[in-house]
Formats: C-alpha cells, structure tokens, sequence
C-alpha cells in the first residue's frame, strides 16, 4: 500500500511547477501549492481543486513567515521550483530587477525552507531545488539571474551539510532552457525567435523531479543536470 505523502511546491502556476504539481495531485499526494496573490491563487486553486493553494509571494520573503502559519506539520518534500529572470548587462541592470531575482531565487528559498524545516525534519524530508545551468556557467547579460541561481546552489551545498544529522535530502536540479512561458520571455528579452520544440520539455524536467521525490529512503542524488538531447538531422 502507497503511503500518501505531502509536498510543499513553488511556481505552480506554469511550466515545469505546474506539471510536478499536476502529477502529484493525480497520483493523490497532499499539495500545498504557494501564489504570489489572490487572483493568482484563485487561477490555481482552479486547476488543481485538490490541492491547498496559499498566498503567499516569494518576492516579498519578509512576509513569508506571516503568511505561512498553516503548514502541515510534516514534509515530505520542499520544492522550490519558482523563478524570475530579466535579462539585463551589470551597465543596464536595474535595481528593482536586481532584487526580484535575488529575492525570488535565493532569499525566498531560503526563508521559505527555515520556515519548513521543523515539518521536513519531522518526516525526513526531501529540499529540492530547481536550479539551471546559469548556476554553473555565467554568460553576458545573465550576470544577475545567474548570481542568484549561484548563490542557490550554495544555499542547497550548506543546507546539505547542515541537515545530514536530521535525515534531510537537498537535492539540486539544474535544468538547461527548457520550453516554458519563462522561456518565451527570455527568448522576447532576447530578440529571438522561440521554438518551444527546440527545447527539453517541462514534463521531462519534471520526471526527473518526481525520480528525485521517488527514491528510497537510503539514497540520495545531490545534483542532476538536464539537457535537451540532440535531434540529429
């Protein structure tokens, strides 16, 4: 008999969040499902009626704690899947764009994980978080999100460590570009067409999540990276 489980998931709303939370709904798990607002959370709460959808927006980490009252006492996974990206040169770079990638991909993660650590320690639980590959290799104009997306790793490096004794996994995902509506927008930022096939699908990202939530409860995966496989010709 499957236990039922119960995930704490961010960036429900689209992409690679929307299609872990759908197959972890569809399979019967509790969700809790976080919305930057009211309209936003009504959109979710929408699409997925089983789940718990809370407001809570990861661009204001100050006001997560207050926010964030209600979680369940046990974790069984924490998914930080959420992100925001402008693309911009440090000479161009504006600092209200500047802070929402550092407080969407890094504060927030944080923060949110503090706040989730008595419930995941209670279960054991699994910290996921869905990097990208700008958080190995820094390219012109992705300076910033890429700051962010470094300093997540290191985030995920030292809650590794820290957490051991507890029985906590914090597992990194680093995605290449995968075909989502971030994409389109950088692909728009970037005066490029956008070709969602061109890309590795949010759907193959997120089976790799759910391999990741899956595993035994004696192993682990600390990294996995995932790349769109050739096409040939």
């Amino acid at each position: 008999m499957t236990t039922r489980r119960t995930h704490l998931v961010t960036g429900a709303g689209s992409g690679i969040g929307a299609a872990v939370a759908a197959k972890l709904v569809a399979r019967g798990d509790d969700v809790w499902l976080l919305a930057r607002s009211g309209e936003r959370a009504a959109q979710i709460a929408e699409e997925f009626p089983q789940a718990h959808v809370v407001v809570a927006d990861l661009a204001d980490p100050e006001g997560l704690e207050a926010s964030l009252g209600d979680l369940p006492p046990r974790l069984d996974s924490l998914l930080h899947i959420a992100g925001a990206v402008e693309l911009a040169t440090v000479a161009e770079q504006r600092l209200d764009g500047l802070r929402r990638q550092l407080d969407v991909n890094l504060v927030a993660p944080m923060e949110l994980t503090r706040i989730a650590l008595p419930a995941l320690r209670a279960a054991r639980g699994l910290v996921l978080v869905v990097n990208s590959t700008a958080g190995q290799v820094a390219n012109p104009t992705w300076t910033a999100y890429a700051a962010s997306k470094f300093g997540a790793r290191a985030f995920a490096d030292g809650l590794r460590l820290e957490e051991q004794a507890h029985g906590i996994r914090v597992t990194t995902v680093f995605p290449s570009r995968t075909a989502t509506p971030m994409q389109a927008k950088v692909h728009e930022q970037e005066g490029a067409d956008y070709d969602p096939g061109a890309w590795v699908s949010a759907e193959s990202v997120a089976a790799t999540i759910l391999h990741v939530v899956d595993l035994p409860v004696d192993a682990t995966i600390p990294e996995v990276t995932v790349r769109t496989a050739p096409r040939g010709s």
